[in-house]
């Protein structure tokens, strides 16, 4: 029977659990390019329902808010203020209205500015900061385009932005036609053009009039006074990057025709490099429309890709080639070529560098050190070689050579610095031979961030700093690599990040903020990283947490397993930590931690992991795979006496909600399953799915072994299934969810269906995760035995 009796409204959820719902996020921080000011940043975490209903436009893969022109519902922030790390003296903003909603940020390259685009319900405008007074004003009015992307950019001089406006003249938006123009029809002749399931394409030629409506922009540059000037450029800008040295612009533009198969970035395009006026200095590439990139992973586009400057020359563009026609299932020595072409742009472009597999990007040094990443999916290899771009021909010494997936193996990134033109280059010593790494220090006691210097002469690290419990610290920014001075965050499972300077020689320290703990209710919580085994041997771990006070004396309590299967190419890696036991709890929307608050033990990211070594398919043993994993962490928490096998329910969000449904019905170790926003039937996604590289006509066997709906009538579990109506996520329609609701309706399963209006595959609105939990509550309690 259906029950309908609470579909009147959206409904709280218990008060211990709203509280939670509606403390204020942690403070975001961003240090300036100069590193003497950090800039604090009050974020929203939920938004009004009323905002989140506001009409919308899915065109080509993007949703687009047609009042303000700009990408739909981005993260916003209300407040600024700055910290003056020297001394630790706050210096607040002023002159900004008093509900802002900042949806973009920028420091100029010298840091004594920053940019802003704010909505004013009108458009997006255009505010500069003055860091030295913190004074906000308002330099351009709603004129940004914020469709495609930033809508400014600063150039090099710190002195003016380019900026991409809507078009003055652009008059009103295409109406629909009243009477349809004919039929809509699409026709294949023969080629190949494999896609996955993209959400919002376009479906009609209004749809393509629209696309252009919205994301044409002018390119203008907007100097400090508020003077605007066209540079020279009308269409569907979707990058715009001046040079180092600020002589030129890199442009990149979407052209027809569009396509009905997959998103804008794959339509056509135009890249070209123009001068400071705006004047065509040369065209780089004039790229076809991307319909027939092979699905497999490290396939890519032919010709040309990834442009970007040169961070340590004047005017140097880089790019990236196919030498294997982008498909990585043809045999090839060499897999993509990296070029470098110097202003005046006339001549012929340099090979850097002939890569083995797939280029993974460059950190640009001097003349002589540049650090290329290459990696490799199917095998999981990442190589980090070291080049010098002004002498190609003295060819590439290997540094790293590793599995991407080993995560104890992480020698870390290299750190990089801001130039004075607002580039990005290495971190360096004097004489260009020591470099510095930064990484999250993976190990079987968990995340132990660290700093290292680093010897490219000896290929040595030496450890700088490290992590030490009973804190979770990771750095920020290496202020003075002289004289060994570094910002830093620090946290414990009760005390939120706050930021510290340390001197690492001496090791005083000094401390910069005082955010308070938003969530003192978990200070009580109990926080342990548990490993066990499945039958296989595969070493597993997990996070458990147990409610306010829990006394071990009062035995077992309901538990609720909230998980997510990853794909190994390695048993070892699969098995090793992935957390820090002294993190601090938060919490957002989609966290399962608010069931604490109600007695529930919370068993969070037990590994799931589906191996499959050297050339087995991992997905061919899934289900066999995803049951070992449950059972040895349901064995495990049994075995503690945390709860009894009847008092366990399981539950994920996406690839989590898949997994949900598939282990209600392959197992009988859940009393009830929670699934949100998953897809349950494969052949809905025949063009590959997560990690899954086959198709549906390759593998048959494979995507209906891994379909819960096809398995339905194994499911005698309750299962609640909430799914947002406005999926954006590629393969999740909201579809995926009423099918399986409907199949376990027909074979008379007990199951409950929540759609979510307006919400995407991440829920934003305040009453819709109100109304989420509300559901997850009761279910628990409808559903998993207390006593």
């Amino acid at each position: 029977m259906t029950d309908r009796s609470d579909m009147v409204g959206y409904m709280m959820p218990p008060q211990e659990i709203a509280q939670l719902v509606d403390a204020p996020p942690p403070a975001e921080v961003d240090v300036d390019p100069t590193g003497r000011w950090m800039l604090t940043l009050e974020r929203v975490r939920y938004v009004s329902l009323e905002e989140q209903s506001r009409p919308l436009l899915r065109l080509a893969g993007l949703r687009i808010d047609p009042s303000s022109n700009s990408a739909t519902r981005p993260q916003t922030y209300t407040g600024l203020s700055f910290i003056r790390i020297a001394d630790g003296s706050v210096r607040p903003v002023s002159g900004l209205p008093s509900e802002v909603k900042i949806e973009q940020i920028r420091w100029a390259p010298q840091g004594e500015r920053l940019a802003l685009a704010v909505s004013e319900g009108d458009g997006l405008t255009l505010w500069l900061i003055d860091v030295s007074s913190g004074a906000a004003h308002r330099l351009i009015g709603p004129r940004l385009n914020g469709a495609l992307g930033s809508p400014f950019v600063w150039e090099p001089d710190g002195r003016s932005l380019l900026c991409r406006f809507v078009p003055a003249d652009r008059g009103e938006p295409p109406q629909p036609p009243s009477v349809p123009p004919g039929p809509k029809v699409q026709e294949t002749t023969g080629k190949a053009a494999p896609a996955r399931t993209y959400q919002d394409l376009l479906q009609s030629a209004h749809d393509e009039a629209l696309f252009e409506y919205y994301a044409t922009s002018e390119l203008t540059r907007v100097t400090l006074d508020g003077n605007a000037e066209q540079v020279g450029r009308r269409g569907l800008l979707s990058r715009v990057v001046p040079s180092p040295d600020g002589n030129y612009i890199l442009v990149e533009e979407v052209r027809r025709p569009f396509s009905y198969l997959v998103p804008w970035y794959r339509f056509p395009r135009l890249v070209e490099v123009l001068d400071r006026s705006g004047r065509s200095v040369r065209i780089l590439a004039d790229l076809p429309l991307a319909e027939n990139i092979p699905i497999a992973f490290d396939a890519v586009p032919q010709g040309p890709r990834h442009f970007e400057w040169r961070g340590d020359a004047p005017a140097t563009l880089l790019w990236v080639e196919a030498a294997d026609e982008g498909d990585p299932r043809r045999e090839a020595d060499v897999r993509d070529r990296l070029l470098a072409l110097s202003a005046p742009f006339d001549g012929e472009p340099t090979t850097l560098a002939s890569l083995t597999l797939r280029y993974a990007g460059l950190q640009a040094g001097t003349g002589n050190l540049m650090v290329v990443h290459e990696r490799w999916w199917r095998q999981r290899q990442i190589r980090t070689w070291r080049i010098a771009p002004d002498q190609p021909e003295s060819g590439a010494e290997l540094l790293f050579d590793r599995s991407f997936e080993d995560r104890y193996s992480d020698p870390g990134s290299f750190l990089m610095r801001r130039t004075p033109q607002g580039s990005t280059v290495l971190l360096f010593d004097e004489g260009e031979e020591t470099l510095y790494l930064a990484g999250s220090g993976a190990s079987p006691e968990g995340d132990r961030p660290f700093l290292d210097r680093y010897d490219l002469r000896t290929k040595q690290a030496e450890r700088l700093w490290r992590s030490e419990a009973p804190y979770f610290e990771r750095p920020i920014h290496f202020l003075d690599p002289k004289e060994g001075v570094l910002l830093l965050s620090r946290e414990s499972v009760s005390e939120p990040p706050n930021y510290f300077v340390r001197s690492l020689a001496s090791g005083s320290e000094r401390r910069l903020t005082e955010f308070a703990n938003p969530t003192p209710e978990f200070a009580r919580v109990h926080k342990e990283i548990i490993r066990y085994q499945r039958e296989d041997g595969v070493e597993l771990t997990a996070t458990l947490y147990l409610p306010p006070d829990y006394n071990p004396a009062d035995g077992p309590i309901p538990l609720l397993m909230w998980a997510y299967p990853r794909e190994y190419k390695s048993a070892d890696a699969a098995g090793q930590v992935r957390e820090s036991p002294y993190r601090f709890v938060q919490i957002s929307w989609a966290s399962p931690l608010f069931m604490l608050m109600c007695g529930y033990a919370v068993l969070d990211g037990p590994a799931m992991p589906i191996i499959g070594e050297g050339d087995q398919e991992a997905n061919d043993t899934y289900v066999e795979q995803l049951a070992m994993s449950a059972k040895a962490a349901v064995d495990e928490v049994v075995r503690r006496g945390i709860a009894r096998r009847d008092q366990i329910a399981v539950g994920g969000h996406s690839y989590g909600g898949f997994m949900t449904a598939n282990l209600l019905a392959h197992t009988d170790l859940f009393c009830a399953g929670i699934a949100r926003s998953g897809a349950y039937n494969r052949t809905l996604t025949p063009f590959g799915f997560q990690a899954e590289e086959r198709t549906l006509w390759q593998a048959p066997e494979v995507y209906f072994a891994m379909s819960a709906f096809v398995h339905a009538d194994k499911i005698k579990a309750p299962l609640l299934l909430i799914h947002g109506e406005a999926d954006d996520n590629s393969g999740t329609f909201p579809m995926q969810s009423e099918r399986l609701y409907n199949a376990l309706k027909g074979l008379g399963a007990t199951a409950r269906l929540v759609l979510l209006p307006h919400e995407s595959h991440h829920y934003r609105a305040r009453e819709s995760v109100m109304h989420m939990l509300w559901e997850m509550h009761r279910w628990l309690e409808r559903h998993v035995p207390k006593q």
